[in-house]
Protein backbone atom coordinates (compact mmCIF):
# COMPACT_ATOMS: atom_id res chain seq x y z
CA UNK A 1 0.00 0.00 0.00
CA UNK A 2 1.24 3.58 -0.98
CA UNK A 3 1.75 5.04 3.03
CA UNK A 4 0.82 8.94 3.10
CA UNK A 5 3.71 10.95 1.89
CA UNK A 6 3.52 13.33 5.02
CA UNK A 7 3.50 10.50 7.69
CA UNK A 8 6.02 8.84 5.63
CA UNK A 9 8.51 11.93 6.01
CA UNK A 10 8.26 11.63 9.04
CA UNK A 11 8.86 8.30 10.22
CA UNK A 12 12.28 8.90 7.59
CA UNK A 13 13.03 11.83 10.26
CA UNK A 14 12.37 9.74 13.15
CA UNK A 15 14.86 7.09 11.67
CA UNK A 16 17.87 9.25 11.15
CA UNK A 17 17.30 10.55 14.91
CA UNK A 18 17.21 7.28 15.87
CA UNK A 19 20.12 5.48 13.58
CA UNK A 20 22.12 8.43 12.61
CA UNK A 21 21.83 10.38 16.39
CA UNK A 22 20.82 13.56 13.93
CA UNK A 23 18.69 16.78 15.68
CA UNK A 24 15.30 16.85 13.77
CA UNK A 25 14.93 20.64 12.87
CA UNK A 26 18.72 20.16 10.73
CA UNK A 27 17.41 16.84 8.94
CA UNK A 28 13.84 17.79 8.86
CA UNK A 29 13.92 20.20 5.89
CA UNK A 30 15.96 18.19 3.51
CA UNK A 31 13.16 15.50 4.02
CA UNK A 32 10.64 17.78 3.15
CA UNK A 33 12.00 19.26 -0.15
CA UNK A 34 13.39 15.32 -1.06
CA UNK A 35 9.39 14.20 -0.26
CA UNK A 36 8.01 17.88 -2.14
CA UNK A 37 6.40 18.44 0.67
CA UNK A 38 5.25 22.10 1.59
CA UNK A 39 2.43 24.53 3.54
CA UNK A 40 0.04 22.57 5.61
CA UNK A 41 1.92 18.91 4.69
CA UNK A 42 5.14 20.10 5.65
CA UNK A 43 3.56 21.89 8.92
CA UNK A 44 1.62 18.46 9.38
CA UNK A 45 5.13 16.50 9.33
CA UNK A 46 7.21 18.61 11.33
CA UNK A 47 4.33 18.81 14.19
CA UNK A 48 3.75 15.03 13.97
CA UNK A 49 8.29 14.32 14.26
CA UNK A 50 8.39 16.96 16.74
CA UNK A 51 5.48 16.26 19.30
CA UNK A 52 6.43 12.54 19.14
CA UNK A 53 9.86 13.14 19.92
CA UNK A 54 8.89 15.27 22.86
CA UNK A 55 6.13 13.05 24.06
CA UNK A 56 7.68 9.82 23.35
CA UNK A 57 8.50 8.70 27.16
CA UNK A 58 4.56 9.01 27.29
CA UNK A 59 3.73 7.36 24.20
CA UNK A 60 6.19 4.16 24.60
CA UNK A 61 4.11 3.71 28.42
CA UNK A 62 0.95 4.02 26.61
CA UNK A 63 2.24 1.58 23.83
CA UNK A 64 3.43 -0.78 26.32
CA UNK A 65 0.20 -1.03 28.14
CA UNK A 66 -1.56 -2.11 25.20
CA UNK A 67 0.86 -4.61 23.15
CA UNK A 68 1.16 -8.20 24.05
CA UNK A 69 5.05 -7.65 24.10
CA UNK A 70 7.61 -5.91 25.78
CA UNK A 71 8.30 -2.86 23.90
CA UNK A 72 12.20 -4.17 23.55
CA UNK A 73 10.81 -6.78 21.10
CA UNK A 74 9.03 -4.46 19.12
CA UNK A 75 10.92 -3.83 15.82
CA UNK A 76 12.74 -0.12 15.83
CA UNK A 77 10.94 0.89 12.43
CA UNK A 78 7.52 -0.45 14.00
CA UNK A 79 7.87 1.70 17.49
CA UNK A 80 8.93 4.23 15.59
CA UNK A 81 5.45 4.46 13.33
CA UNK A 82 3.40 3.40 16.58
CA UNK A 83 4.92 6.41 18.24
CA UNK A 84 3.97 8.53 15.21
CA UNK A 85 0.25 6.64 15.38
CA UNK A 86 -0.12 7.58 19.00
CA UNK A 87 0.81 11.30 18.77
CA UNK A 88 -1.77 11.30 16.11
CA UNK A 89 -4.63 9.61 18.29
CA UNK A 90 -4.08 11.32 21.89
CA UNK A 91 -2.22 15.22 20.54
CA UNK A 92 -3.40 15.81 17.61
CA UNK A 93 -6.72 16.57 15.41
CA UNK A 94 -6.25 14.05 13.48
CA UNK A 95 -9.54 11.68 13.48
CA UNK A 96 -9.23 8.13 15.08
CA UNK A 97 -9.83 5.85 12.34
CA UNK A 98 -7.26 8.17 9.78
CA UNK A 99 -4.76 8.16 12.47
CA UNK A 100 -5.31 4.28 13.05
CA UNK A 101 -5.56 3.66 9.02
CA UNK A 102 -2.84 5.70 8.00
CA UNK A 103 -0.10 3.94 10.49
CA UNK A 104 -0.82 0.72 9.54
CA UNK A 105 -0.63 1.53 6.05
CA UNK A 106 2.85 2.71 7.20
CA UNK A 107 3.70 -0.51 8.65
CA UNK A 108 2.96 -2.81 6.12
CA UNK A 109 4.28 -0.66 3.25
CA UNK A 110 7.81 -0.30 5.39
CA UNK A 111 7.77 -3.68 7.88
CA UNK A 112 5.13 -6.56 6.41
CA UNK A 113 1.43 -6.84 6.85
CA UNK A 114 2.08 -8.61 10.14
CA UNK A 115 3.36 -5.88 11.62
CA UNK A 116 0.28 -3.53 10.50
CA UNK A 117 -1.94 -6.34 12.04
CA UNK A 118 0.10 -6.11 15.11
CA UNK A 119 -0.05 -2.10 14.77
CA UNK A 120 -3.65 -2.28 14.33
CA UNK A 121 -4.80 -4.11 17.35
CA UNK A 122 -2.33 -1.47 19.61
CA UNK A 123 -3.67 1.57 18.32
CA UNK A 124 -6.92 0.47 18.52
CA UNK A 125 -6.49 -0.05 22.46
CA UNK A 126 -4.69 3.34 22.55
CA UNK A 127 -7.93 5.01 21.09
CA UNK A 128 -10.21 3.87 23.86
CA UNK A 129 -8.67 6.83 26.24
CA UNK A 130 -7.48 10.16 25.76
CA UNK A 131 -4.24 11.24 26.88
CA UNK A 132 -5.61 12.90 30.53
CA UNK A 133 -7.17 9.69 30.49
CA UNK A 134 -3.81 7.58 30.20
CA UNK A 135 -1.49 9.32 32.58
CA UNK A 136 -4.21 9.44 35.02
CA UNK A 137 -4.46 5.48 35.07
CA UNK A 138 0.18 4.89 34.12
CA UNK A 139 0.85 7.94 36.54
CA UNK A 140 -1.25 9.02 39.30
CA UNK A 141 1.25 10.55 41.76
CA UNK A 142 3.29 11.89 39.19
CA UNK A 143 3.38 15.36 41.04
CA UNK A 144 5.45 13.68 43.53
CA UNK A 145 7.30 10.56 41.78
CA UNK A 146 10.08 11.15 39.74
CA UNK A 147 9.16 8.17 38.15
CA UNK A 148 6.06 8.31 37.64
CA UNK A 149 6.78 12.40 36.77
CA UNK A 150 8.65 10.65 33.76
CA UNK A 151 5.86 9.32 32.26
CA UNK A 152 3.11 12.25 32.72
CA UNK A 153 5.74 14.55 31.47
CA UNK A 154 7.96 12.87 29.23
CA UNK A 155 11.75 12.91 30.42
CA UNK A 156 13.89 10.66 32.11
CA UNK A 157 13.65 9.96 35.18
CA UNK A 158 17.29 11.12 35.69
CA UNK A 159 16.70 14.37 34.37
CA UNK A 160 13.27 14.74 36.24
CA UNK A 161 15.39 13.93 39.49
CA UNK A 162 17.89 16.30 38.63
CA UNK A 163 15.58 19.11 37.20
CA UNK A 164 13.97 19.15 40.84
CA UNK A 165 17.09 19.29 42.83
CA UNK A 166 18.24 22.47 40.83
CA UNK A 167 14.51 24.01 41.33
CA UNK A 168 15.31 23.51 45.25
CA UNK A 169 13.24 25.23 47.59
CA UNK A 170 10.89 25.95 44.18
CA UNK A 171 10.23 22.30 43.48
CA UNK A 172 6.78 21.85 43.38
CA UNK A 173 7.37 24.10 40.23
CA UNK A 174 8.53 20.80 38.58
CA UNK A 175 5.26 20.17 36.99
CA UNK A 176 5.23 23.37 35.39
CA UNK A 177 8.70 23.33 34.01
CA UNK A 178 8.30 19.52 32.56
CA UNK A 179 5.30 20.65 30.49
CA UNK A 180 7.05 24.15 29.62
CA UNK A 181 9.79 22.18 27.85
CA UNK A 182 6.97 19.84 25.66
CA UNK A 183 5.57 23.23 24.17
CA UNK A 184 7.43 24.39 20.88
CA UNK A 185 8.97 27.74 21.89
CA UNK A 186 8.51 30.33 19.57
CA UNK A 187 10.69 31.83 16.96
CA UNK A 188 12.49 34.72 18.26
CA UNK A 189 14.52 37.48 16.14
CA UNK A 190 17.76 39.20 17.46
CA UNK A 191 18.20 42.89 15.94
CA UNK A 192 22.33 43.23 16.33
CA UNK A 193 22.78 47.20 17.31
CA UNK A 194 24.43 49.27 14.89
CA UNK A 195 23.70 46.69 12.07
CA UNK A 196 19.40 46.57 12.64
CA UNK A 197 16.95 47.88 14.97
CA UNK A 198 14.00 46.10 16.98
CA UNK A 199 11.81 48.31 15.16
CA UNK A 200 12.60 47.07 11.90
CA UNK A 201 12.08 43.40 12.80
CA UNK A 202 8.53 41.97 12.68
CA UNK A 203 6.73 40.97 15.65
CA UNK A 204 6.11 41.35 19.56
CA UNK A 205 8.79 43.24 21.32
CA UNK A 206 10.41 40.87 23.91
CA UNK A 207 9.62 41.76 27.63
CA UNK A 208 13.52 40.97 28.96
CA UNK A 209 16.13 41.33 26.33
CA UNK A 210 15.94 45.02 24.45
CA UNK A 211 17.29 43.58 21.23
CA UNK A 212 14.39 41.11 20.54
CA UNK A 213 10.99 40.64 18.92
CA UNK A 214 9.06 37.15 18.29
CA UNK A 215 8.00 36.64 15.04
CA UNK A 216 4.30 35.60 15.27
CA UNK A 217 4.86 33.81 11.82
CA UNK A 218 6.34 32.60 8.76
CA UNK A 219 10.15 32.30 7.64
CA UNK A 220 12.40 33.91 9.58
CA UNK A 221 14.58 33.71 7.13
CA UNK A 222 12.20 35.84 4.74
CA UNK A 223 13.42 38.88 6.85
CA UNK A 224 15.50 41.10 4.83
CA UNK A 225 17.55 41.88 7.96
CA UNK A 226 17.97 38.07 9.07
CA UNK A 227 18.61 37.30 5.37
CA UNK A 228 21.35 39.85 5.15
CA UNK A 229 23.27 38.72 8.26
CA UNK A 230 22.06 42.08 10.21
CA UNK A 231 19.62 40.19 12.44
CA UNK A 232 19.05 36.48 13.38
CA UNK A 233 17.73 33.54 15.12
CA UNK A 234 17.89 33.47 19.12
CA UNK A 235 16.75 32.50 22.06
CA UNK A 236 15.57 34.98 24.41
CA UNK A 237 17.90 34.07 27.28
CA UNK A 238 20.75 33.54 24.83
CA UNK A 239 20.37 37.36 24.51
CA UNK A 240 20.27 37.80 28.14
CA UNK A 241 23.72 36.27 28.12
CA UNK A 242 26.05 38.64 25.98
CA UNK A 243 23.81 41.80 27.89
CA UNK A 244 25.13 40.59 30.81
CA UNK A 245 28.91 40.06 29.79
CA UNK A 246 28.55 43.64 28.04
CA UNK A 247 26.60 45.56 30.65
CA UNK A 248 28.95 44.35 34.02
CA UNK A 249 31.09 47.28 34.99
CA UNK A 250 34.89 47.30 34.28
CA UNK A 251 37.35 49.74 35.51
CA UNK A 252 40.14 50.35 32.82
CA UNK A 253 40.16 49.48 29.27
CA UNK A 254 37.84 47.35 27.59
CA UNK A 255 38.65 47.37 24.13
CA UNK A 256 39.19 43.45 23.47
CA UNK A 257 36.40 40.86 24.25
CA UNK A 258 36.71 36.96 23.68
CA UNK A 259 33.76 34.63 22.95
CA UNK A 260 35.92 30.99 24.29
CA UNK A 261 33.15 29.11 22.65
CA UNK A 262 31.96 30.43 19.99
CA UNK A 263 30.22 27.93 17.95
CA UNK A 264 27.67 28.25 16.34
CA UNK A 265 28.06 32.31 16.28
CA UNK A 266 24.37 33.81 17.35
CA UNK A 267 26.21 35.04 20.67
CA UNK A 268 29.30 36.11 18.86
CA UNK A 269 27.09 37.89 16.71
CA UNK A 270 25.69 39.83 19.29
CA UNK A 271 28.57 40.40 21.16
CA UNK A 272 30.36 41.72 17.87
CA UNK A 273 27.72 44.59 17.93
CA UNK A 274 27.51 45.53 21.74
CA UNK A 275 31.44 45.57 21.32
CA UNK A 276 31.47 47.81 18.49
CA UNK A 277 29.56 50.37 19.50
CA UNK A 278 32.26 50.75 22.33
CA UNK A 279 34.90 51.27 20.69
CA UNK A 280 36.14 47.30 21.17
CA UNK A 281 36.56 44.58 19.34
CA UNK A 282 35.43 40.33 19.56
CA UNK A 283 37.38 37.96 19.24
CA UNK A 284 35.95 34.32 18.37
CA UNK A 285 37.32 30.89 19.47
CA UNK A 286 36.43 27.70 18.74
CA UNK A 287 37.61 23.97 18.72
CA UNK A 288 35.84 22.03 15.93
CA UNK A 289 36.24 23.68 12.70
CA UNK A 290 32.79 23.27 10.90
CA UNK A 291 31.60 25.10 13.81
CA UNK A 292 34.12 27.88 13.97
CA UNK A 293 33.07 28.18 9.90
CA UNK A 294 29.37 28.72 11.08
CA UNK A 295 31.02 31.20 13.20
CA UNK A 296 32.61 32.85 10.49
CA UNK A 297 29.72 33.02 8.82
CA UNK A 298 27.65 34.60 11.27
CA UNK A 299 29.98 37.54 11.60
CA UNK A 300 30.71 38.21 7.76
CA UNK A 301 30.22 41.70 7.51
CA UNK A 302 29.97 43.17 11.39
CA UNK A 303 32.12 45.64 12.50
CA UNK A 304 34.10 45.04 15.63
CA UNK A 305 35.73 41.85 14.43
CA UNK A 306 39.54 41.18 15.14
CA UNK A 307 39.38 37.30 13.97
CA UNK A 308 37.49 33.81 14.13
CA UNK A 309 40.49 31.70 15.67
CA UNK A 310 39.65 27.55 15.53
CA UNK A 311 41.51 26.76 18.76
CA UNK A 312 40.76 24.31 22.00
CA UNK A 313 39.59 26.45 24.80
CA UNK A 314 41.45 24.67 27.55
CA UNK A 315 45.00 25.17 25.52
CA UNK A 316 44.26 28.18 23.93
CA UNK A 317 46.93 30.44 21.55
CA UNK A 318 46.80 33.72 23.48
CA UNK A 319 48.60 35.40 26.49
CA UNK A 320 47.83 35.30 29.54
CA UNK A 321 45.75 38.73 29.77
CA UNK A 322 45.10 39.14 26.83
CA UNK A 323 41.55 40.13 27.55
CA UNK A 324 39.34 42.67 28.91
CA UNK A 325 35.98 40.60 28.69
CA UNK A 326 35.36 36.87 27.94
CA UNK A 327 32.30 34.36 27.65
CA UNK A 328 32.52 31.25 28.58
CA UNK A 329 29.60 29.73 27.22
CA UNK A 330 30.54 26.32 27.70
CA UNK A 331 29.60 22.63 25.89
CA UNK A 332 26.73 21.33 28.38
CA UNK A 333 23.84 18.47 28.65
CA UNK A 334 21.94 20.99 26.91
CA UNK A 335 18.67 19.96 29.38
CA UNK A 336 17.66 23.80 29.38
CA UNK A 337 16.94 23.97 25.71
CA UNK A 338 14.65 20.61 25.74
CA UNK A 339 12.03 22.83 23.96
CA UNK A 340 13.95 23.36 21.10
CA UNK A 341 16.47 20.07 21.32
CA UNK A 342 13.82 17.58 22.49
CA UNK A 343 15.88 14.78 21.73
CA UNK A 344 18.80 15.85 23.88
CA UNK A 345 16.41 14.24 26.53
CA UNK A 346 16.80 10.41 25.36
CA UNK A 347 20.01 10.54 24.33
CA UNK A 348 21.82 12.22 27.76
CA UNK A 349 23.40 9.67 30.19
CA UNK A 350 24.09 10.98 34.17
CA UNK A 351 27.64 9.37 32.82
CA UNK A 352 27.80 12.11 30.41
CA UNK A 353 27.77 14.78 33.36
CA UNK A 354 31.47 14.18 34.45
CA UNK A 355 33.03 14.66 31.09
CA UNK A 356 31.01 17.95 30.29
CA UNK A 357 31.64 18.98 34.36
CA UNK A 358 35.85 18.54 34.08
CA UNK A 359 35.36 20.42 30.28
CA UNK A 360 32.98 23.39 31.95
CA UNK A 361 35.61 23.47 34.84
CA UNK A 362 38.91 23.36 32.65
CA UNK A 363 37.31 26.36 30.07
CA UNK A 364 36.49 28.51 33.08
CA UNK A 365 39.84 28.25 34.70
CA UNK A 366 41.27 29.07 30.87
CA UNK A 367 39.26 31.88 30.68
CA UNK A 368 39.73 33.56 34.05
CA UNK A 369 44.11 33.25 32.64
CA UNK A 370 43.09 35.26 29.66
CA UNK A 371 41.28 37.89 31.29
CA UNK A 372 43.31 40.48 32.64
CA UNK A 373 43.50 41.61 36.11
CA UNK A 374 40.03 43.18 37.34
CA UNK A 375 38.67 42.09 34.31
CA UNK A 376 35.19 40.07 33.75
CA UNK A 377 34.40 36.54 32.90
CA UNK A 378 31.11 35.19 31.66
CA UNK A 379 30.24 31.31 32.15
CA UNK A 380 27.08 30.17 31.14
CA UNK A 381 25.50 27.29 30.45
CA UNK A 382 22.06 25.78 28.93
CA UNK A 383 21.30 23.78 31.47
CA UNK A 384 20.21 24.03 35.30
CA UNK A 385 21.82 21.08 36.43
CA UNK A 386 23.58 22.23 39.89
CA UNK A 387 26.80 19.53 38.50
CA UNK A 388 27.23 22.11 35.69
CA UNK A 389 25.72 25.43 37.65
CA UNK A 390 26.34 25.89 40.76
CA UNK A 391 28.97 23.07 41.30
CA UNK A 392 31.44 23.87 38.76
CA UNK A 393 31.54 27.67 39.76
CA UNK A 394 32.24 26.80 43.76
CA UNK A 395 34.88 24.21 42.37
CA UNK A 396 37.03 27.10 40.27
CA UNK A 397 36.27 29.55 43.51
CA UNK A 398 37.82 27.00 45.65
CA UNK A 399 40.69 26.68 43.07
CA UNK A 400 41.68 30.33 42.04
CA UNK A 401 41.17 32.79 45.28
CA UNK A 402 41.15 36.17 44.84
CA UNK A 403 38.53 35.66 42.07
CA UNK A 404 34.95 37.22 43.15
CA UNK A 405 31.74 36.14 41.95
CA UNK A 406 29.68 39.47 40.84
CA UNK A 407 25.80 40.21 41.55
CA UNK A 408 24.70 39.80 38.29
CA UNK A 409 21.05 41.24 39.26
CA UNK A 410 22.69 44.49 38.68
CA UNK A 411 23.12 44.06 35.06
CA UNK A 412 19.87 42.95 34.10
CA UNK A 413 17.48 44.28 36.66
CA UNK A 414 15.02 43.45 34.18
CA UNK A 415 15.33 39.58 35.02
CA UNK A 416 13.09 39.04 37.88
CA UNK A 417 12.26 35.93 39.79
CA UNK A 418 15.63 34.63 38.47
CA UNK A 419 17.78 33.96 41.41
CA UNK A 420 20.66 31.07 41.06
CA UNK A 421 21.98 28.77 42.71
CA UNK A 422 25.01 30.89 44.34
CA UNK A 423 24.09 34.41 45.24
CA UNK A 424 24.52 36.55 42.62
CA UNK A 425 24.08 34.29 40.08
CA UNK A 426 20.84 34.36 37.39
CA UNK A 427 18.90 30.94 36.21
CA UNK A 428 16.22 31.40 33.79
CA UNK A 429 13.53 28.75 33.38
CA UNK A 430 11.37 28.08 30.30
CA UNK A 431 7.91 28.47 32.87
CA UNK A 432 9.14 31.58 34.30
CA UNK A 433 10.45 33.64 31.81
CA UNK A 434 9.70 31.70 28.30
CA UNK A 435 13.41 31.22 27.38
CA UNK A 436 15.64 28.41 27.58
CA UNK A 437 16.72 27.49 30.97
CA UNK A 438 20.35 29.28 31.17
CA UNK A 439 22.42 29.86 33.93
CA UNK A 440 24.81 32.52 34.06
CA UNK A 441 27.68 33.53 36.92
CA UNK A 442 29.64 36.54 36.42
CA UNK A 443 33.28 35.97 38.07
CA UNK A 444 36.04 39.18 38.13
CA UNK A 445 39.69 38.41 38.52
CA UNK A 446 41.70 39.52 41.05
CA UNK A 447 43.73 42.93 40.38
CA UNK A 448 43.76 46.28 39.39
CA UNK A 449 44.14 46.82 35.63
Amino acid sequence: MRADPARLAALEVLKAVRVDDAYANLVLPGVLREAGLSGRDAAFTTELVSGTIRRQGTYDAVIAACADRPLRKIEAKVLDALRLGVHQLLSMRVPDHAAISSTVDLVRGKVSHGAGNFSNAVLRKVAQRDLEAWVAELAPRAASDDKQASIAWSHPTWVVAALRRALGEAAGELPDLLAADNVAPRVTLVARPGRSTRDELPGTPTRLSPYGVVLEGGDPGEVAAVAEGRAGVQDEGSQLVAEALAQAPLEGPDERWLDLCAGPGGKAALLAALASRRGAALVAGERQPHRARLVARALRGADGVLGVVTADGTAPPWRHGSFDRVLVDAPCTGLGALRRRPEARWRRRPDDLLTLVLLQRALVTSALDLVRPGGVVLYATCSPILAETAEVVSSVLAQRPGVVLEDLAAQLPQVVDAAGPLPGTLQLWPHRHETDAMFMALLRAPGTP
